[in-house]
């Protein structure tokens, strides 16, 4: 489904309520497939989420993630320590190009039986879960950490727990801490010093309520679209955590940047459009800690008509498309002056943006979320627009909701 999106509004006073975070609710599904006595509230209704679900359920064929990389991860740690399963973990074609041989070597470290159906070193991959005895395991420390937080969520169904070393400067620290917070909701101990992380075994299964926080990744397009808007616009997003587990709440420092003020109301989070941003600003942005938000952050700056600078962004290249070349080849179809490189990119303040241009979206949701506030500023075209369901189906009924108008086209 292609779409044409538009705006004619620069001022919003509006309420949106998002479903839970796909990166709390991902994990959180995995902790009670281990753990049957957890419930879960306010699961993601992503995709993602709902491949997570019922791969979990599957303990001997083939199990298709489609385009779900946590889900690809995650699964591969869940099936490897688990006596009796039998699977063929696969996906989508993208989802084969994607490596998965780190995780796979650090599991057989362990004492893990995965081979390779078809090319070393990625999927599709043939699991025989076992019983594992072992709890020693190094990793390179600039990974994905969706890697490291695969053999976290396991560590404590293990007879002797685990010990992860990581080699090197950390990625994506906010996540790993995620993942460990959870595990210590069921009161399994841990403890993450320089670099080296210990999760002791739990024996016995929690009967407790895990609460998932509203994605902060599916804000960060609110926080896009307050920033282009006129001082005076209040977005309302409910339901939000003051203290975040997510890396993503970052972006309540990162759009100060750009006028937009950040408050709480119990645990409604508010968006407010405080001033105007000077076109002589230039972001500089360290994103290694929260690289998802990189295609908002990059798009918010070109609407705006200024310059940034983001690096920390080596991880983009491995995503459901290289995001680092797709935002250099889609910005540059509406007139930026933009570079990139494997880890950066640069952005030229420009002041015109190119109207009805098709922007290709690479099956990857988060091109056509951070794309879509473009249309405060002109007609702007989205192909594949359907992709936002892997992470947030509801996004373009959402945004008819604070008036902007969707066409199919």
């Amino acid at each position: 489904m292609n779409i044409r999106i538009q705006s004619n509004q620069t001022k919003f006073q509006k309420q949106i309520t998002i479903t839970g975070s796909k990166s709390e609710s991902n994990r959180s599904l995995l902790l009670r497939a281990l753990y049957p006595g957890l419930t879960i509230e306010n699961l993601s209704n992503s995709d993602d989420s709902v491949v997570m679900e019922k791969g979990l359920e599957i303990t001997n064929g083939t199990v298709d993630i489609h385009h779900a990389g946590t889900a690809m991860r995650f699964l591969t740690a869940f099936f490897a320590v688990k006596p009796g399963a039998e699977v063929i973990l696969t996906g989508s074609k993208r989802m084969t190009e994607r490596p998965i041989e780190i995780l796979v070597e650090a599991l057989r470290q362990l004492g893990a039986e995965i081979s390779y159906e078809k090319d070393q070193g990625y999927p599709p991959i043939k699991i025989k879960g076992k019983r594992i005895t072992q709890n020693k395991v190094t990793l390179a420390a600039n990974i994905s950490s969706q890697y490291i937080s695969a053999l976290l969520l396991v560590a404590p169904s293990l007879d002797k727990g685990l010990i992860l070393e990581l080699e090197g400067k950390i990625t994506s620290v906010p996540y790993i801490r995620m993942t460990l917070s959870l595990l210590e909701e069921l009161g399994v101990q841990t403890k993450f010093e320089g670099n080296t992380i210990t999760v002791k075994p739990l024996k016995s299964s929690p009967e407790k309520q895990l609460v998932v926080e509203s994605d902060w990744s599916s804000a960060s397009y609110y926080y896009s679209i307050v920033a282009l808007c006129e001082p005076g616009t209040t977005i309302r997003l409910s339901s939000y955590k003051q203290h975040s587990l997510q890396g993503d709440s970052v972006l309540q420092e990162i759009y100060s940047e750009f006028g937009v003020a950040s408050s709480f109301e119990g645990h409604d989070l508010l968006l407010r459009k405080v001033t105007d941003i000077s076109k002589q600003t230039v972001v500089t942005l360290d994103l290694t800690n929260a690289p998802d938000i990189a295609q908002t952050i990059a798009v918010s700056c070109f609407g705006l008509g200024i310059a940034c600078e983001l690096s920390g962004l080596h991880t983009l290249k491995i995503k459901e498309t290289d995001r680092l070349e797709a935002l250099k080849a889609e910005l540059g179809k509406l007139g930026a002056d933009i570079s990139v490189t494997d880890a950066t990119l640069s952005l030229k303040a420009t002041s015109a943006i190119k109207e009805e241009i098709p922007i290709d979206t690479y099956d990857d949701h988060r091109m056509a979320m951070a794309f879509a506030p473009l249309a405060l500023k002109v007609p702007i075209l989205i192909n594949q627009a359907e992709v936002v369901s892997k992470s947030y189906p509801d996004f373009w009924k959402d945004l008819v909701s604070l008036g902007f108008q969707k066409e199919v086209v």
